[in-house]
């Protein structure tokens, strides 16, 4: 699950821990299901305990499947509303960004977020922004 945020035509990327898996690469604020949550409630943890805000949790954006060596990976993304008056700042995440649409691909991401990015804002590899979504 992962939130797509935006304001003011700015997307909120948030960059994961450099000790963790995948370190250093960025990804729009995300998290797993924990077992008897919903999408919603889980998307809407996983953002407060990464960037400290809370989240209206919208309509479905893109989904992707990806597999790694030895495991696979279901990313969804939905589009998300900060609640009114807050401001995100990295607690469990080692940065975060506010950028363009267009600036995303200056911004490594896992291969399985890069594809489900790509897919929702209408990015082909090689032929640049096709168009946001």
């Amino acid at each position: 699950m992962a939130a797509v945020i935006e304001k003011d035509g700015h997307f909120l990327i948030t960059q994961r821990r450099a000790a963790g898996s995948l370190g250093g690469l960025w990804e729009f604020p995300s998290g797993r299901v924990e077992e008897g949550e919903s999408d919603e409630v889980a998307l809407q943890r996983e953002v407060r305990e990464r960037v400290d805000v809370s989240i209206e949790v919208g309509r479905q954006l893109a989904s992707r499947t990806h597999s790694y060596d030895g495991y696979v990976v279901d990313i969804v993304l939905h589009k998300a509303t900060l609640a009114a008056g807050q401001s995100p700042r990295p607690t469990r995440v080692d940065d975060l960004r506010w950028v363009l649409a267009g600036e995303l691909e200056n911004f490594r991401f896992p291969a399985a977020d890069q594809e489900t990015t790509d897919q929702l804002l209408g990015i082909s590899r090689g032929t640049g922004l096709a168009g946001a979504a």
